[in-house]
């Protein structure tokens, strides 16, 4: 689903992964990250999509939220697994969204 109704400004954390093949435990422990990040103060959506490399955006009211969500020690912890055994690589990237539109049919 592509979120349509965010009003900037607003900010986008950008996560691209690379996968490794030892993925246990990672689709359960990507599944509680995005419950646990939607009950954050500031939380305003995510989108993802995953073939050869994965993205995942979150979508934040303010740069504070994202250091609170940065700082949860499941977070944190699911970050630790993700280094040790699921990533070959990733890239995060945090930016301020000043404007946005976009099309529907």
């Amino acid at each position: 689903m592509i979120l349509d109704s965010l009003e900037p400004p607003y900010y986008a954390v950008i996560f691209t992964t690379i996968l490794t093949n030892d993925l246990n435990g990672y689709k359960e422990t990507a599944e509680r990250m995005e419950t646990l990040a939607k009950q954050q103060l500031g939380y305003l959506g995510i989108e993802h999509a995953r073939d050869e490399v994965g993205i995942t955006v979150s979508y934040w009211k303010d740069v504070e939220s994202i250091l609170n969500w940065k700082q949860n020690i499941e977070h944190t912890e699911a970050r630790e697994m993700g280094r040790k055994k699921w990533y070959k690589q990733y890239q995060l990237r945090i930016c301020k969204v000043e404007r946005e539109y976009g099309f529907t049919k």
